[in-house]
């Protein structure tokens, strides 16, 4: 048995928000190419990932 018609408390919520505030969307799509939507760069890439230090297995314990 399906259930098609099931929709959460959660998801209503947001619905609901989002069809008050549709402003939002497009906010979120700004800011969203303010933090991840950059231009690459390989050799920057390449350089934090040459100058990374191993990380031991487990950091709070001090096994020597």
């Amino acid at each position: 048995m399906k259930l098609t018609n099931y929709q959460s408390e959660i998801t209503a919520f947001i619905r609901g928000f989002l069809d008050r505030n549709p402003e939002v969307v497009e906010k979120q799509k700004r800011n969203r190419a303010t933090w991840w939507d950059r231009p690459q760069s390989l050799e920057e890439r390449a350089r934090v990932e040459a100058s990374e230090v191993p990380q031991p297995g487990y950091v709070y314990y001090h096994n020597p």
